[in-house]
């Protein structure tokens, strides 16, 4: 089990990377060469979307790894893990929330530049971190009800 995470640990780094390098490099490099073309009322808060839904991903990005340590442990049927799947449902619904929440700042983006792609990209977004969210609930659902059960047999034996 031990390859697994370390597999698991190793995809959610290299998850990271990119997302970071995105952050600090292309997010100010898109900045620059949208002012140019747009107003500044649409492109900053779309900008400050995008790096305030990055702190919620990191989180969840570190749940996720303290998860995979928790299996390492053997312990996996733990409060800690149930805490830690309860994190990244948030942190998935928080970036859900905010990206819908600049939908409207996509559209008039591709309204201006007649493309309709770029609303298409803030949905899957949306839908990708509602389906996190709903994955998260649903193991941590199952995982609640397996520490019940547990813990039920330990005392009856």
């Amino acid at each position: 089990m031990k390859r697994e995470t370390l597999f698991l640990k190793v995809a959610v780094f290299l998850i990271a990377m990119p997302i970071l390098a995105l952050c600090i490099f292309g997010l100010p490099w898109i900045a620059n060469d949208a002012a140019e073309h747009y107003s500044a009322y649409w492109l900053y808060p779309l900008l400050i979307i995008m790096y305030v839904s990055a702190i919620p991903f990191f989180v969840a990005l570190v749940q996720a790894f303290r998860l995979l340590s928790c299996i390492d442990k053997n312990n996996a049927f733990s409060e800690l893990s149930l805490k830690a799947l309860k994190n990244i449902k948030t942190c998935a619904i928080t970036i859900s929330i905010l990206y819908a929440a600049g939908m409207p700042l996509f559209y008039l983006i591709a309204e201006e530049d007649d493309a309709p792609g770029l609303i298409v990209l803030g949905m899957v977004i949306v839908f990708a971190s509602i389906v996190v969210a709903v994955f998260a609930a649903v193991l941590q659902k199952l995982l609640k009800n397996a520490i019940d059960i547990k813990s039920e047999n330990d005392l009856t034996v």
